[in-house]
């Protein structure tokens, strides 16, 4: 069974000193029978007390304040995980008896709030699209690999074309983007046939570099399969989800599961860098420098430093 040791750090710094800071954490990994957590820290710099929560998808969620001064906020998350590998769906029930299944759930708790769709312009040509790759005789299962498969091969893996404001429309004009769009398009195709589909917040953890989003937060999509589960798809590697994926949080979209958001009072300009490290099975020297995978830097100097600033972790997961 694969062991990873992850850090995760995320560190704000502001253009003068800011109060008033209350944040939300959502870096706690699912513990269940897939994946065994060794350790888990979470450290804060000027050591706020942090408030544990479970929300209403399951997930352990961390709140903390900092009332006093700052110019800077550090958040470390350090994980130790052990993760098993999956055993797939057998299959074997007719297709016809699964997809009546999916129509009896479709409505009932907790399905009903992972079968949610926007409004977006084209509905009907993604209906249609996903419409045209079932058949008779083709299961729900296959159905979802098939559709994981099509995202993959259909549009490009390309940093720096979206953001985490993009919505459907625009990926499916771009055909480009990144984990978080990949899992966009797919939650919708999976909805739009009766499928429940839920956005899934973590890791990837290849041993040879051979997977497309190492090195920082990723997402994928968990499809409801009848008789079965859960099942987690990667549409932007084209593989079912096992043992080298690390599961932070799960929700409707990618805003149920935000790794860091807040407000503060103070200046709006600030810098954002995001450094994550993952180990396959030994931990990194404490003294190993972790260098930012991802940075953003905000100016606003004409707003005045006496209002409420809201922030989110504006790091899109790769």
């Amino acid at each position: 069974m694969p062991e990873y040791h992850i850090k995760h750090i995320t560190r704000y710094t502001y253009a003068s000193p800011v109060i008033d800071s209350a944040n939300q954490v959502m870096l706690f990994p699912i513990s269940d029978l897939q994946q065994e957590v060794k350790q888990h820290d979470l450290l804060i710099s000027h050591h706020p007390s942090v408030e544990v929560f479970t929300d209403y998808f399951g997930n352990q969620v961390g709140i903390f304040s900092l009332i006093k001064p700052h110019a800077e906020l550090r958040i470390q998350s350090k994980i130790h995980v052990i993760t098993s590998e999956v055993s797939l769906p057998e299959d074997e029930t007719p297709a016809d008896a699964q997809w009546e299944n999916l129509s009896l759930i479709r409505e009932q708790f907790p399905y009903m709030d992972f079968m949610l769709l926007e409004n977006f312009d084209a509905y009907d040509e993604v209906l249609n699209l996903s419409q045209d790759m079932i058949h008779p005789e083709t299961t729900p299962f296959a159905a979802a690999v098939k559709m994981s498969a099509f995202v993959f091969e259909n549009f490009e893996y390309k940093k720096g074309v979206t953001s985490v404001e993009t919505q459907v429309d625009e990926i499916l004009k771009l055909k480009a983007g990144v984990c978080q769009d990949f899992a966009h398009v797919l939650l919708v195709m999976l909805r739009l046939v009766g499928i429940p589909a839920r956005y899934v917040s973590g890791y990837i953890c290849p041993k040879n570099h051979e997977l497309r989003g190492e090195g920082a937060t990723h997402a994928w999509v968990e499809a409801y399969i009848p008789f079965y589960g859960w099942l987690g798809l990667d549409p932007t590697n084209n593989c079912i989800v096992s043992d080298k994926h690390v599961r932070l949080a799960v929700g409707r979209s990618f805003t149920d599961c935000t790794p860091m958001k807040g407000t503060y009072k103070g200046s709006s300009e600030h810098v954002l860098e995001v450094s994550v490290l993952i180990d396959n099975g030994e931990e990194k020297r404490e003294e190993e420098e972790l260098q930012p995978v991802f940075s953003y830097q905000v100016h606003n100097p004409a707003v005045p430093n006496n209002s409420y600033r809201r922030f989110m972790e504006m790091q899109q997961q790769q």
